[in-house]
């Protein structure tokens, strides 16, 4: 863990603030002790909801890095990433994650995923946002055909 990039998360938090870009929300993406990428939080300037300080530092450093694998990188974010942006550091392949504020301290803030959480944990039809299978067979033909491509670019 490397306190100069986690510091470095925490004042792009801050400016982001300061900007009106979004929320306090700052992450940086190193590897092999270098920055390759930083994001902010920039839901309410952009109108988009997944564009979370983790979420666009990834997005950023795959641009730079021109892969969708961010294996040897670690992320150093303000705060604990939510459920959204942890899946999405899972996905990127990310080895390691600091932090400085959690979820709580989030939450505080008026930035409480524990809802998120809960509903996570809950059967299917219990969920707020209900949900329903159908044309199940054919919703399967799109992996069947994924499965058979010789020349995919598994992730």
């Amino acid at each position: 863990m490397n306190e100069r990039f986690l510091k470095q998360a925490i004042e792009l938090a801050k400016a982001n603030v300061e900007q009106g870009k979004g929320g306090p929300f700052g992450a940086v993406i190193v590897k092999d002790g270098q920055v390759i990428a930083v994001g902010t939080n920039t839901v309410t300037s952009s109108n988009d909801p997944t564009a979370h300080a983790e979420v666009n530092a990834v997005r950023n450093a795959c641009k730079a890095l021109d892969s969708f694998n961010l294996s040897g990188c670690e992320i150093y974010s303000s705060c604990e990433p939510c459920p959204m942006c942890l899946s999405a550091l899972y996905w990127a392949r990310i080895d390691r994650i600091y932090y400085a504020a959690d979820q709580n301290d989030a939450a505080l803030g008026g930035f409480d995923d524990s809802f998120i959480y809960k509903e996570l944990s809950l059967d299917k039809s219990q969920r707020a946002i209900q949900s329903g299978q159908f044309l199940k067979s054919l919703g399967k033909e799109p992996f069947d055909i994924w499965n058979n491509k010789q020349d995919k670019i598994r992730y």
